[in-house]
């Protein structure tokens, strides 16, 4: 049995599926990996509009394990940073399936960086 290619895929009309049934979404001229990512960012673009949000950085990412020789280190990286205009900042993560890796990752980033603010978004944003 030959596989083939994604060229050879998409020539068929057909594009390859996310295994959580994410779907790719763009807003704002930026694509997000999933609907539920793209409307949250267009709901702090409000409120950067309105003032109450002075910054939004898009994937950042923080180290949890440094690379050591002949070994990766670990990176988690959020979907967004945000200022506020009070100066505080929240890292936030719209999350629709908590896999394993991404529970053990906000732990280690918990760990690792006590004073990030962070909160998950399920992506019914809540």
């Amino acid at each position: 049995m030959t596989r083939m290619t994604l060229a050879e895929y998409h020539a068929l009309g057909k594009t390859p599926r996310n295994k959580y049934k994410a779907i790719r979404t763009q807003a704002h001229g930026i694509w997000f990996d999933s609907k539920a990512e793209a409307e949250y960012y267009c709901g702090l673009k409000l409120l950067e509009r309105a003032g109450e949000v002075t910054a939004i950085e898009l994937q950042p990412a923080f180290v949890l394990l440094e690379s050591s020789p002949g070994e990766r280190g670990i990176t988690y990286r959020a979907d967004f940073r945000v200022t506020y205009r009070d100066g505080r900042q929240e890292v936030i993560d719209v999350k629709g399936v908590r896999t394993p890796s991404y529970r053990l990752k906000v732990k280690l980033l918990r760990s690792r960086y006590p004073e990030i603010n962070f909160r998950e978004v399920g992506a019914n944003g809540k």
